[in-house]
């Protein structure tokens, strides 16, 4: 299978991080805009505290750190930011994590798979469009409707497969 369009969440020297946050953040504006939704205090600092994480973030992890700046600290509070930023296409749900993380491709509809890393738990969401259709062909094949799907795959990143390579030299 050939890599499409892979976004690394993990921290890399010639990565510029407020670019991407600040780019994240500029996709959410125009989203909100066009499907006449508001961009509150609070989903635009979930959104912004999730990009900045760069790693999936929990629910009561992103609770504590809007608690810290002084938003409301009430859990449903936090569910109704992500539960808005699912609905917009602005984050996905990692769903062995049960954490959440930046949608790298905001901007254009697409489903997002997952590779995981065990080791470090870095997490990257790749876009591959060709999976998606024939999930969808097969289970039309069996008269199923597909209503929703989840793919993350566990393994070792390039990071932590060198590294474990370089250990057992």
């Amino acid at each position: 299978m050939a890599k499409q369009d892979l976004h690394h969440n993990e921290h890399d020297v010639r990565h510029d991080h407020d670019h991407c946050i600040d780019t994240a953040l500029a996709t959410a504006e125009t989203l909100c805009i066009q499907q006449g939704q508001r961009l509150t205090k609070v989903r635009r600092r979930a959104l912004e505290l999730i990009w900045e994480s760069h790693r999936p973030l929990g629910a009561y992890q992103l609770l504590a750190k809007l608690a810290e700046e002084g938003f409301n600290s009430a859990p449903p509070t936090v569910y109704r930011a992500l539960d808005f930023l699912l609905a917009a296409g602005l984050v996905h749900k990692v769903e062995s994590m049960n954490a959440y993380l930046g949608c790298a491709h905001a901007d254009k509809v697409h489903k997002g798979y997952f590779l995981i890393c065990d080791e470090c738990r870095n997490v990257m969401e790749f876009d591959y469009q060709d999976i998606h259709a024939a999930l969808i062909e097969k289970a039309a094949q069996q008269g199923f409707e597909l209503r929703a799907e989840t793919i993350e795959l566990t393994g070792l990143c390039a990071k932590c497969k060198a590294k474990a390579v370089g250990e057992n030299a």
